[in-house]
């Protein structure tokens, strides 16, 4: 009771933005992604939750006040409901929609600001209810836009292939690209992990493709299997080399986002350590970019692991690479992803020979979910399909018709976004300027592109089985 006592009262007059915050900080750098999606979840939760509750603030106010006086500044000196509880109902919630253990730690502080709200300032128990409600039913309603992401690996990600079981990392030789948007230290990590594997840094300077085209080659000769550690553009150019190759990959994600790896089920350095010591393998599809030709014949290939773009994302690329040495990457990407949205033009091309107007073509490497415009994890990596997304320049308005859409859930309905799975597709008129995106990568297109699928073209380790 004497301890409720005194720490009640410290809550009550704690600030609780910063509060909140400083915990959304330690969990996104402690290098746990389900750690991190909770922080994320959980600071966007708070922001709605604050939003929601100053316009009901407002409202009520402008209601219970004659008019004459509305447009004077009042003193506000309490909410219905309570900001504050909604905010720790709110960060707590989305904590633990992604991560129940965090969730079971930071409920009684969220339990313990509401309650200081009736008890040092003056809420009644209606107002702190209420606050609670707005914010538990808002980082619920996050799950509409943002889903939950399965932390299972993909249905058909299984031990199907046999791969070499390389004990200590035995075998294996590991490509670490220093350059790689990384906070674990993926060098010295896997040291520990496979003290006998051979791990080759690449530092700034050096050529990322010199140096895997060396370790392809000695994995040629001396057997074993290659091994990659970065972001999914560094992961994509080792494994169009194993393919070509032949070799098993064994996928380390040490990037910023690590969209193949989490697919695979490999979310950590350690779960792809234990895959290649224990020799767990299978197959998956690979999205292949060819040039097309004229009379059919058909260019150069390249390849995709996850995703495929033109129109908005590949100018919102390099906006966000102009400016990410001085304000750091994910500012620079909000103030690019502005930038765009203002600036941006829809781009004039030809699909299957239809001419098009398209602000947006997305292609991914297997069907993404959810079906909406916020593709986020594959629950298959083989099936040959190509999940197409699409947002029409046609439309009046087609960028806020978007938006607008998609957070009233009417995006199926919508005249301006269409969805599909092809096996094929065929891009035209890209012209001289026309660029793409292939994995987070902006590349020169040719005039015509060909996308379409290499079936099981690349062997991977692949998560244990428990």
């Amino acid at each position: 009771m004497r301890f409720i006592e005194r720490v009640v009262p410290r809550l009550g007059r704690a600030d609780h933005g910063v509060l909140w915050l400083a915990g959304a900080a330690v969990m996104s750098l402690s290098g746990n992604r389900r750690a991190r999606r909770a922080s994320l979840r959980g600071t966007g939760s708070v922001v709605l939750a604050c939003a929601a509750v100053n316009i009901a603030a407002q409202s009520l106010s402008a209601d219970s006040v004659p008019s004459i006086h509305r447009f004077l500044r009042q003193p506000i000196t309490r909410a219905f409901p309570s900001r504050h509880a909604a905010s720790a109902a709110a960060f707590a919630t989305a904590v633990t929609l992604e991560s129940p253990w965090l969730g079971a730690a930071l409920i009684p502080i969220a339990a313990g600001v509401a309650a200081s709200r009736a008890r040092t300032d003056g809420h009644s128990p209606g107002e702190v209810l209420a606050g609670v409600a707005v914010g538990i039913g808002i980082a619920a309603a996050t799950c509409r836009w943002w889903p939950l992401h399965p932390d299972e690996p993909a249905e058909t990600a299984r031990p199907n292939v046999p791969v070499p079981a390389l004990p200590a990392g035995q075998g294996l030789i590991a490509v670490v690209n220093s350059g790689a948007g990384s906070d674990v230290p993926a060098e010295i990590e896997l040291r520990t992990l496979l003290p006998e594997a051979d791990i080759r840094l690449c530092k700034g300077g050096h050529d990322l493709q010199l140096v895997l085209g060396q370790a392809v080659k000695d994995v040629g000769a001396r057997g074993g299997a290659l091994g990659i550690a970065g972001g999914d553009g560094t992961v994509n150019a080792a494994a169009v080399l194993a393919a070509e190759g032949g070799l098993p990959l064994a996928v380390f994600p040490a990037g910023t986002l690590n969209h193949f790896a989490t697919d695979l089920g490999l979310p950590t350095l350690k779960s792809t350590a234990d895959s290649v010591e224990a020799g767990c393998g299978g197959t998956v599809d690979l999205g292949r970019i060819t040039v097309g030709g004229s009379a059919g014949a058909a260019g150069p290939s390249t390849y995709f692991l996850n995703t495929f773009s033109i129109g908005s994302y590949p100018e919102l690329v390099r906006a966000r690479e102009a400016r990410e040495t001085y304000l750091g990457k994910w500012p620079a990407l909000c103030v690019g992803l502005l930038r765009v949205l203002a600036d941006g033009t829809p781009s004039k091309v030809t699909i299957d020979g239809q001419h098009r107007r398209l602000w947006l073509l997305f292609a991914g490497n297997g069907r993404y979910d959810p079906p909406g415009f916020a593709p986020s994890y594959r629950r298959s990596l083989d099936d040959g399909l190509l999940d197409i997304r699409a947002v029409d320049g046609r439309h009046p308005f087609a960028r806020t018709r978007l938006v607008t859409a998609f957070l009233t859930g009417t995006l199926a309905r919508s005249r301006v976004y269409q969805a599909t799975t092809v096996t094929r597709l065929r891009i035209g008129g890209m012209g001289e300027k026309g660029d793409y995106a292939r994995d987070g990568e902006v590349s020169q297109a040719a005039d015509t592109l060909i996308l379409d699928k290499s079936p099981r073209a690349l062997t991977v380790y692949l998560p244990v089985p428990h």
